[in-house]
């Protein structure tokens, strides 16, 4: 493998893994630690069903499951090394991190807030993108507390500090990811500002392919439905204008279940290879057996009829067809092309901090930011 700093420690019951080290091996089995303090390689297991993480960035790095054979493969993308999370790039893919302070864009990258402006780095263009030159995705998480049994869970924490990225006052963010079912996994994204308001939006960017990271299969044959009957309009810039408007009579009508690459080439796109780069506005109904949730988005891979569902607690999504990926080498030595994955990233509106007809995401001293996604896979024959 060439490095030679794992430390073996059979975790006595636990069903995770903790694997120390700047390398990460999909194929471990055994039980792993790490220094306090340092970036390392997590796994929470249970059954066949394995998620694998990372506290840079509180990022996921892999997400093993079965498809219709049985045969278990690894759905999401993400890299070996440590140090490829590390990069700091504008044109970063961002792979499977948590964006934030505010994920997605800041028009002019400034705000006002009770009467003053505040200037961000602007990393796109003019605009403030997933929350600066050095988001979230790009700092140490602390381990709060990691747990085996029944539902498996590891929490991270990240404090921000006053002016961050040019941001308000300082926050701890948090995001717990848990086993919570036999092929389920749920997210929740926690944050409180300490002393002064803030926007927050804490989104997971996470890639998926449901034939696998490494199947070499593009996405567009998977079929996609999406919960939402409006979207919200960008300019050339991929700000929104301030519009919600139907989706109906367009490309962008997932509300029945649609292959991707059907209407790939109609979406109005300012990418290159063009493809699906927009925040849905999701409107259906929240559901008591799933804790207030309302289902987002479904996708099923023909291939090895797996299928992914998200449920979310947020008010909008960005789906995105990985149209920017610039051939980064992945996990494997895979290298991921554009369109060979989607992402379903449940959020707040982007740049909501700038239109005042958007759901606000000003979290005050005193109130909590709650953000939870549920991710449930399975199998359709």
């Amino acid at each position: 493998m060439g490095e030679k700093a794992w430390l073996l420690c059979l975790i006595a019951l636990v069903s995770f893994s903790v694997c120390r080290g700047q390398y990460f091996d999909g194929n471990l089995g055994r039980k792993h630690i790490k220094t306090k303090g340092s970036a390392g390689f997590f796994v929470l297991e249970k059954g066949n069903f394995y998620i694998n993480l990372t506290n840079w960035g509180a990022t996921l790095v892999s997400v093993k499951t079965p498809d219709v054979k049985g045969h278990v493969g690894d759905i999401l993308l993400g890299y070996d090394h440590l140090a490829s999370y590390m990069i700091i790039s504008s044109s970063r893919p961002y792979f499977g991190a948590i964006m934030g302070r505010v994920a997605n864009r800041i028009k002019n990258a400034q705000f006002i807030l009770d009467g003053k402006k505040y200037h961000l780095p602007a990393n796109e263009g003019n605009n403030t993108l997933h929350g600066g030159r050095r988001g979230f995705d790009n700092v140490l998480w602390e381990v709060k507390e990691i747990r085996g049994g029944k539902k498996p869970y590891i929490k991270f924490h990240y404090h921000s500090f006053d002016g961050e990225e040019g941001f308000p006052g300082e926050l701890d963010a948090f995001a717990t990811y848990t086993i919570s079912g036999e092929t389920e996994l749920t997210l929740k994204m926690e944050a409180i500002p300490r002393n002064k308001p803030t926007p927050v939006n804490l989104v997971t960017h996470a890639y998926w392919n449901l034939a696998g990271h490494n199947s070499r299969r593009n996405i567009l044959d998977h079929s996609v439905q999406i919960w939402a009957s409006h979207y919200t309009p960008t300019d050339k810039a991929m700000i929104p204008t301030g519009q919600i408007l139907p989706v109906k009579g367009t490309p962008l009508d997932f509300t029945k279940e649609a292959t991707i690459g059907s209407r790939i080439n109609k979406v109005p796109s300012t990418e290159h290879p063009p493809g699906f780069d927009n925040n849905y506005v999701l409107d259906s109904p929240k559901s008591k057996e799933m804790q207030g949730l309302r289902v987002a988005a479904r996708a099923k891979d023909p291939w090895s009829s797996r299928v992914l569902e998200v449920w979310t607690s947020a008010p909008g999504m960005q789906f995105y067809t990985s149209n920017n990926l610039k051939d980064p080498v992945g996990k494997g030595g895979v290298v991921y092309k554009p369109h060979s994955s989607f992402c379903f990233e449940t959020q707040d509106f982007p740049n909501a901090v700038n239109q005042p007809n958007f759901p606000s995401v000003i979290v005050r001293p005193g109130q909590v930011y709650k953000h939870t996604m549920v991710f449930k896979f399975s199998v359709e024959k």
